[in-house]
């Protein structure tokens, strides 16, 4: 029997939302540092972990080559129809559904798995970090990006206490959870304990920007599981819940729109 759902398992018009607005003023710019981390050599097996729409995936194969192999699963059968909407030049990407916490692949099935910003949505990290390692070949490498604590991206924080104060407690919880894997200390002890080594973390630096503060208020409500938590409240609390957020954020506001800094945690290990 399938557990409860998944906050991330969204289809339809919040998974094309998410790819045709958030990647680019959010995460897409992330996909290259995260690779440059592991390295992919043509000819190896890739894995991306939690692939969304399938940025760090795509990328994968034109470092990989025809020869090698790239898979994208995901729990999200509606990110997974945008991901197979978007052609791939390089060669055939495998878009899989599934479970990090059960990754339906043998042992030793791939020379890299990544991570680009899903380890800290995972219900059992630890066992979701087991899974990353029983698929990886010995020396393979992984690669993990997670947000730091939400206090270093003054957006997010902004946005979290408007939501808190306009859509309620439930809103205010999901906007904390990209955030909260924030300590590079758990999640050092997270690879180790499931047995990774040579654990190497780094604090990434990057930038968000949308047109208006407007459209960054919009777009990430309606992009991400929050769209079913912030549809209902009403005209008036929405209105005051955005007015919240340009008050906190009109000094990062410049002549080509809001930008303001993220900062995350890039972790680099191996199964030696």
């Amino acid at each position: 029997m399938q557990a409860q759902k998944h906050p991330w398992q969204i289809s339809g018009n919040v998974s094309e939302i998410y790819d045709k607005y958030l990647v680019p003023a959010l995460f897409g710019a992330w996909a290259p540092v995260l690779l440059k981390l592991v390295s992919p050599r043509i000819g190896e097996r890739v894995l991306d972990l939690a692939c969304g729409t399938g940025t760090v995936a795509r990328l994968a194969l034109e470092q990989v080559g025809p020869a090698g192999r790239v898979v994208g699963l995901d729990i999200s059968a509606g990110m997974l129809t945008v991901a197979r909407s978007v052609p791939s030049p390089q060669g055939r990407i495998e878009w899989k559904e599934g479970d990090a916490l059960a990754i339906p692949f043998p042992d030793a099935s791939f020379d890299i798995v990544t991570c680009q910003l899903g380890l800290q949505f995972f219900p059992d990290r630890a066992k979701a970090a087991r899974e990353m390692k029983r698929v990886l070949v010995p020396n393979g490498r992984l690669g993990v990006l997670v947000w730091r604590p939400i206090r270093y991206s003054p957006g997010f924080a902004t946005l979290e206490q408007a939501l808190e104060h306009h859509a309620g407690p439930e809103a205010a919880k999901w906007m904390r959870s990209p955030f909260s894997l924030g300590s590079a200390q758990e999640l050092r002890t997270l690879l180790h304990e499931a047995g990774f080594s040579g654990t190497t973390i780094q604090i990434g630096i990057g930038t968000v920007r949308f047109q208006s503060i407007e459209q960054f208020v919009s777009l990430y409500t309606s992009g991400t599981p929050l769209s079913a938590l912030v549809s209902n409240i009403g005209e008036q609390a929405y209105s005051a819940m955005v007015e919240e957020v340009r008050r906190g954020l009109e000094s990062y506001v410049d002549d080509e729109g809001l930008a303001f800094p993220i900062e995350g945690h890039l972790a680099t290990a191996t199964d030696a």
